[in-house]
């Protein structure tokens, strides 16, 4: 009987120069791989070389994995885990499986009955969180919000609205950040948390929480920067304490 290889799930850094935050034990599991699933073999490239790995990348099996491939597509490429192989899987960025194909790759593995091992690293939903000063109790990933502007600012509403319970935590396309900050100040009330966190772990890292109103005053431009945004509510002071 063949002992089934293991699936690990392995982080990538937030952006060039973000590797130095990738632990050294990845790496180590990573050297060791000579199959992956990736979203882009030439960005998974780039980035084992930036963490070390010294193997001969025309010794290397790179399966691509996006949002166009099929059930068949997901299934055939496991098959080297299922052949004894253990199998590294990357995002594009972050962690895989978080607002990534890679889940479907998870799910599989699952159903496949091969480990999942997934290893520590940067994600910047989390990183954000924790930099926001909001509510890390309670809180939702809504990814990305929609385009058209009637249903975006129906959902910011709701948001908005949830926010006050619920931190509320969401993405754009790079070159729409601009708009969607727009669209957050103009439909949310003044007194309204947001929290904008870009180019995490990088050294032009940004990171602020401010009212809507303070928004409305601060001049700053997010096109082309890998931004997370968060509407929530930040702890309230009452006799010196926090409640």
């Amino acid at each position: 009987m063949i002992l089934k290889g293991k699936l690990y799930l392995i982080p990538v850094g937030l952006g060039e120069g973000g590797e130095y935050v990738i632990p050294e034990y990845v790496k180590s599991i990573a050297a060791d791989l000579t199959v992956f699933i990736v979203e882009y073999p030439k960005s998974a490239r780039h980035y084992l070389k930036s963490i070390g790995y010294k193997n001969s990348f025309d010794e290397v099996k790179m399966i691509t994995i996006n949002k166009h491939s099929d059930i068949n597509d997901i299934q055939s490429s496991l098959m080297s885990a299922l052949n004894g192989t253990d199998i590294g899987l990357l995002s594009d960025a972050g962690c895989p499986s978080i607002a990534d194909p890679g889940a479907w790759v998870v799910d599989m593995a699952h159903e496949q009955q091969i480990d999942v091992v997934p290893l520590v690293g940067p994600s910047s939903i989390l990183l954000a969180l924790m930099g926001s000063g909001m509510n890390g109790q309670n809180f939702a990933f809504m990814g990305y919000l929609p385009i058209k502007e009637g249903e975006r600012k129906k959902v910011i509403k709701e948001a908005e609205q949830k926010s006050l319970q619920q931190t509320q935590i969401f993405i754009e396309t790079p070159y729409r950040n601009d708009g969607l900050l727009k669209d957050l100040i103009q439909n949310c009330n003044k007194q309204t948390k947001l929290c904008i966190a870009t180019n995490l772990t990088l050294p032009n890292e940004y990171i602020q929480t401010k009212t809507i109103e303070d928004w409305r005053k601060t001049s700053i431009s997010l096109k082309n920067k890998p931004c997370v945004f968060l509407l929530g509510k930040t702890l309230e002071k009452v006799s010196g304490k926090y409640k």
